[in-house]
């Protein structure tokens, strides 16, 4: 039984990804802290600070060894850490001369912190395959749809016309720049920590300038100008770049929900029979993969927050924010791949009705081309003359429920400046969309 919702296996196929979640269960932790200390070995090893048997053996045992998870939950509740327990198994197992050398020279710190960062280049990994395919499902969709117009809406009303195409490629903007956010950040992020006990490594005294890189090198990670267990930048670094990730998946969320509105009605999410089925009501068909991504998205922004707040690590050893780490970083990246996935299975599946988006785009009797029709008097009237004209044609059309080409046909001061074919020309929706084509073919080049 569990308390968590990112364990819980009622709601494992909506808020947990099982390829995330086993990148940082217990069994990734001791994985990650086991080859953290091999890697430490074998670079000290080939500098002669421990035997170079020594070190083979350690490595050995490293990659052997099956962890007894209750001694060692046994060992994390008294000692409040998880290293000692680990180093006492992995010494125990590499036998009495090879073991008398694990974890030469080293803190807890450093092993727990490069095994975290070895976690977070694996989540990554999953984050970015998954996102693959999200910009892949949505430069489709901006290239197929290039050309739906639709109504633009602004403040929830109707504004100008847009494409659908349009839309989705502003959705693929955003995320192509947190694509390239999650690219960047891994230089800086993927790095080794090794410092000893207060950062200064004076426990391995010669040659220890040697060992972060070689440290670093045997991992595939980068190697730190200085020991950064103290200053937590990275980590806040990481889980804000996974929240502005789920925060453009959330908008993209929210604009579907409000398309597929019964009253709007312009997309809706893949069907799959039963899911977002009511228990009472049998004609319900509710946006769960649009629900589940937004509330993913403040669970990583939470999880945000708290790394942000970690970042006030005292002196050279923190005295309880780094503890709000071990929470954080497993919830931030199990939700972040979590509305990766739906995001997916949403765009992948998006169920788009362009003959409903042309239906709502003159519900408005061509109101909402209103501002072209100003435009294309604006040269005979002058601008503002235009915009009055406009405006009492508008208001006119609402309350007589004549369409706006009508209206203005009959009036006098429009007719003799424009002919109806250049009037029904201004207001055909389709001639106003501005350049909404040309930055779809911009943002797919």
């Amino acid at each position: 039984m569990t308390s968590s919702i990112i364990d819980s296996n009622i709601f494992a196929p909506l808020f947990h990804s099982q390829e995330m979640r086993n990148k940082f269960n217990d069994d990734a932790r001791a994985a990650g802290y086991l080859e953290a200390e091999a890697a430490l070995a074998r670079a000290q090893g080939k500098i002669g600070m421990i035997p170079s048997e020594a070190a083979k053996r350690i490595s050995q045992a490293a990659h052997e060894i099956r962890i007894d998870m209750d001694e060692l939950c046994a060992d994390t509740g008294t000692v409040g850490y998880p290293i000692l327990g680990l180093v006492r198994q992995l010494a125990r197992a590499a036998g009495e001369e090879a073991g008398g050398y694990v974890h030469w020279g080293a803190t807890t710190q450093d092993i727990m912190d490069t095994g975290s960062v070895l976690q977070i280049r694996d989540g990554l990994d999953l984050i970015e395959r998954d996102l693959a395919r999200v910009l892949t499902a949505l430069a489709s969709l901006a290239d197929k749809h290039r050309d739906t117009v639709m109504a633009g809406r602004t403040h929830l009303q109707h504004a100008l016309p847009v494409t659908f195409g349009y839309k989705a490629a502003v959705w693929l903007d955003s995320l192509n720049r947190t694509s390239q956010r999650l690219q960047e950040i891994r230089p800086r992020v993927l790095k080794v920590q090794l410092g000893g006990a207060a950062g200064t490594l004076a426990s391995m005294g010669t040659g220890a300038e040697q060992v972060t890189a070689l440290f670093a090198e045997e991992l595939g990670l980068e190697t730190p100008v200085i020991p950064w267990h103290s200053t937590r930048d990275t980590f806040a670094e990481t889980v804000c770049t996974l929240a502005l990730l789920t925060g453009s998946l959330s908008k993209i969320a929210f604009d579907i929900m409000i398309m597929a509105m019964t009253e709007i009605d312009e997309v809706s999410e893949p069907f799959v029979k039963d899911r977002g089925a009511s228990s009472t009501m049998p004609q319900k068909r509710n946006p769960i993969s649009c629900e589940v991504i937004r509330g993913c998205h403040q669970g990583v922004s939470e999880a945000a927050r708290l790394l942000l707040g970690a970042q006030e690590a005292d002196f050279e050893r923190a005295t309880g924010p780094w503890h709000a780490e071990w929470m954080a970083l497993p919830n931030g990246f199990v939700l972040a791949h979590c509305a990766v996935s739906q995001a997916a299975f949403l765009l992948e599946g998006l169920v788009v009705k362009p003959e409903k988006m042309r239906s709502n785009l003159e519900m408005t009797r061509g109101l909402i081309v209103a501002e072209a029709a100003m435009m294309a008097l604006a040269p005979h009237l002058g601008r503002q003359v235009s915009h009055d004209v406009v405006y009492e044609a508008c208001r006119r059309s609402e309350s007589e429920g004549a369409t706006l080409l009508e209206v203005l046909s009959d009036n006098e001061l429009v007719s003799h400046r424009l002919s109806r074919t250049q009037l029904e020309q201004a207001l055909a929706p389709e001639n106003y969309l501005g350049l909404a084509q040309h930055f779809v073919g911009k943002v797919l080049a």
